[in-house]
């Protein structure tokens, strides 16, 4: 591996001695962890809707501290390389190569690049091409793999406007696309480090609440302004994906998203319009969507979208006018959408939340209301002109229901049917089964009057994926098909061609990589045929025993976890372990659905920093994905009792793995990520359960995110005694457990700034607390580079090292 030698600043106390600050240079971890953390992972699949070509992508685990370090713009919550015109944090393949699934053969693919920097791949409608960019130094290119004779041609150079997504779309007639590229009248960046102020910048409040959550990356200035237009205008061309050829189709705007109408007569354009917002990120500035002809004739404006700076308080409010405007999927130029029926105040009674509505080609008509739902529109699927399927949900309830209705006669009763918590996983009914139309688009599949569903199977009994049968006139479910409980664990990712029940399988085990399968579900005893054979990366961790268990909490609400344990540990002698416990908080509105489990102890554990597993090579017990639920039932919300309910999840943990012998309960840490780490600093603040924490990419003081968090929608000044009680920070004094805290210098995650971590590390350190403050350059919420990846590993390693495995032991380096 290349080393690049860069100082870190930690703000903390030095493993050797009490000092305000330490520079290290990256460091990493023992063999027993770099050798999983380094491990090349097998490639990524995208097969095509007919299960029989596949595009294998090869990417590295890792980008270099270098790539992090290239110049990059912060604007409106993009974060944007302006030298090649793409997102600066774009995790690119080296290598695509072509899997012919009927034989199992890899192939190359000739023409492209054996090695470069590709990303948005896309098959068009007929699966006949597939397209990708790549990336060079100079900017983003556009290639074409034609699937038939496996040749790629590069038909645009690096000229592409990435810098608001996939920089092109295909066209319905699967031949030719359309393409974001760099205009010709772009003006040169302003240097916002080097320019001269010319005026302060002012904010302003008419009197009307606009409580949003914390972002990053916005507009500060006129200069940013200036920048961030400058980038995400982009001039159209229409490119022949198989010459070539190219030709100018509309003028530079900011375009975000384009789409063709599935008869291919028209194309949906949509663009960011100025005045923008320096409190909100570039997706809630005005908008214009409009619809042209193939020819790039304008044929008609179909919505103006407001600034929307101001939208009602709570997660089931939202924003007047149109949302969601895109082509029917069943219909050859028909637009539909959705518009709140309560002025998207969900605070305000209503009888009907929201309606669906369309509009037919020329689209100078009268909208059509199609259908009306209770509570806020989740989703439509399009069947045909007498059959869709439209969704609702509502936060507060976590209920969502499912409608019937008739396109073709809105005056027809819509019926209401799978009516349930959302968050029953034991008895969510799947998701319905679509295939391809006539126009390359995929629809419901309607068998005389009967749909599919395909679900994942959470059950008592494990993961277990079904196939069910829907009678759209009885509204009845049966069951078709149901995968046997074994010692893998079988999903399915699609289903391939529902009348002959062909579907498409992962399936993996505890030691199994992943690999796709094609399984006929209407053959009893038939065996589901292997297509992709890739090999576990992983087998340092084949001697490491994983279990899932099952235990209460002392109110009675059931939890459970992944016990892991070291190679070779002798369960008769049961020799007493450290334990590291690794968990994320969950919200849920009853108890029956918190104890659900929703994991597979048959699930291939891929080692990534994100995890614990590591440790089980160095001797500790883990307890990983450990169920924390926050329970707030009828009009009690989750966070009223949140710390009881936190602690109350940590004891039950702890007892349930120490009942089995395992482990020394006096040697325990706990660690999380982002609200993961919130937990962390919360259960080392009110409770003596642990040896020490380790905390990620966390928010530790409320006041900072007064407009709501997670899944709390009250401000500040409504609920300020659950938001100081909740807040590590406001409860510093009581921190008595050693505590690592790391976070990325350029977090872009809402509320997670760095200013977090380093304002509760000074007020644990000015109350002496035992904390160490570890900032790595250039890393955002998740981390990316290797050398910051490999060092995190070695702060976490040290840090359990010394206050966990060793507890009062004298392990200070000499």
């Amino acid at each position: 591996m290349k080393k690049i030698v860069l100082s870190l600043l930690f703000l903390s106390l030095s493993f050797s001695s009490i000092k305000a600050q330490e520079s290290l240079t990256y460091q990493q971890p023992t063999k027993e962890i770099l050798q999983l953390a380094t491990a090349p992972l097998p490639p990524a699949t995208s097969v095509d809707g007919k299960g029989e070509n596949a595009f294998l992508s090869y990417k590295s685990r890792y980008k270099s501290i270098a790539e992090l370090s290239e110049t990059e713009l912060r604007l409106a919550g993009l974060r944007i390389n302006p030298v090649t015109n793409i997102n600066s944090r774009e995790n690119f393949s080296d290598k695509v190569t072509f899997l012919d699934l009927k034989t199992g053969q890899e192939k190359t693919i000739s023409g492209l690049p054996q090695s470069g920097k590709f990303s948005n791949q896309s098959w068009n409608n007929n699966d006949s091409k597939f397209a990708l960019t790549n990336t060079t130094d100079k900017g983003v290119e556009l290639w074409i793999v034609d699937v038939k004779s496996l040749q790629a041609t590069k038909v645009y150079e690096d000229q592409l406007n990435a810098n608001l997504g996939r920089p092109f779309a295909w066209m319905s007639d699967n031949k030719t696309l359309v393409v974001k590229v760099l205009p010709s009248d772009r003006k040169p960046l302003i240097n916002t480090a080097k320019a001269l102020p010319v005026g302060p910048t002012v904010s302003v409040s008419d009197g009307k609440e606009a409580q949003n959550r914390t972002y990053q990356d916005l507009l500060k200035n006129k200069n940013d302004e200036f920048n961030f237009e400058q980038l995400v205008r982009s001039e159209l061309y229409k490119v022949d994906a198989t010459s070539g050829a190219k030709s100018k189709w509309l003028n530079a705007a900011m375009y975000t998203s384009i789409s063709n109408s599935p008869d291919g007569k028209f194309v949906l354009v949509n663009q960011i319009k100025a005045p923008f917002s320096y409190i909100v990120t570039y997706g809630s500035f005005p908008a214009s969507a409009d619809v042209y002809d193939v020819s790039g004739q304008l044929v008609q404006n179909v919505n103006k979208k407001e600034l929307q700076e101001v939208v009602p308080k709570g997660f089931s409010s939202t924003v007047t006018g149109k949302r969601g405007l895109y082509w029917r999927a069943d219909k050859p130029s028909t637009l539909y959408w959705v518009e709140a029926l309560d002025g998207g105040d969900a605070n305000k009674p209503a009888e009907f939340r929201d309606a669906l509505y369309q509009l037919d080609a020329p689209f100078t008509g009268q909208k059509q209301e199609l259908v009306k739902v209770k509570d806020r529109f989740d989703g439509v699927v399009w069947g045909n002109d007498n059959v869709a399927i439209v969704a609702d949900s509502w936060y507060n309830t976590r209920n969502t229901s499912s409608y019937l209705f008739n396109p073709s006669n809105p005056q027809q009763e819509a019926k209401r049917f799978f009516n349930r918590n959302e968050q029953d996983a034991y008895n969510n009914p799947g998701d319905f089964v679509r295939d391809v139309n006539e126009f390359g688009w995929n629809v419901l599949a309607i068998n005389k009057d009967k749909i599919m569903l395909q679900g994942d199977g959470a059950s008592p009994e494990g993961i277990l994926p079904f196939i069910d049968e829907l009678d759209l006139k009885t509204l009845k479910t049966s069951r078709l098909w149901r995968a046997q409980k074994s010692d893998k664990l079988e999903q399915i990712t699609n289903v391939i061609d529902p009348k002959k029940g062909i579907v498409l399988e992962r399936i993996q085990s505890k030691t199994e990589y992943p690999n796709l399968f094609v399984r006929n579900i209407f053959q009893k005893g038939g065996k589901a045929k292997q297509i992709t054979f890739n090999k576990n990366p992983f087998e340092a961790l084949n001697g490491v025993t994983k279990e899932l268990i099952k235990y209460k909490r002392e109110d009675g609400v059931e939890l459970s976890g992944t016990l892991y344990l070291p190679p070779n540990y002798d369960k008769k002698k049961k020799e007493k372990l450290p334990m590291l416990m690794w968990a994320y908080p969950r919200e849920f509105k009853d108890a029956s659905t918190a104890g659900q489990v929703t994991t597979s102890e048959n699930q291939f554990v891929t080692p990534s920093y994100g995890g614990p597993i590591f440790w089980a090579l160095k001797g500790y017990a883990i307890l990983d994905d450990a169920a924390f639920p926050i329970i707030g039932e009828g009009k009690q919300e989750p966070n009223d009792t949140y710390v009881p309910q936190l602690v109350a999840n940590a004891k039950a943990a702890i007892d349930a793995v120490d009942k089995l012998g395992y482990i020394d309960r006096t040697r325990v840490a706990v660690g999380g990520h982002s609200y993961g780490a919130f937990m962390t600093a919360n259960l080392l603040t009110h409770s003596n359960l642990f040896a020490a924490g380790i905390a990620r990419s966390g928010a530790y003081n409320r006041t900072l995110t007064p407009f709501g968090f997670q899944s709390e929608q009250r401000s500040y000044w409504e609920a300020p005694d659950v938001y100081n009680t909740m807040a590590p920070f406001q409860n510093a004094d009581k921190m008595k457990t050693p505590l690592l805290l790391i976070h990325g210098e350029a977090d872009n995650n809402t509320g997670t700034f760095p200013m977090q971590s380093e304002r509760y590390f000074n007020a644990l350190k000015g109350l002496g607390a035992t904390t160490r403050l570890v900032l790595l350059p250039q890393e955002s919420h998740g981390y990316a580079a290797e050398e910051s990846v490999l060092h995190v590993l070695w702060e976490q390693d040290q840090w359990l090292e010394k206050y966990v495995k060793n507890k009062g032991k004298d392990t200070e380096k000499k």
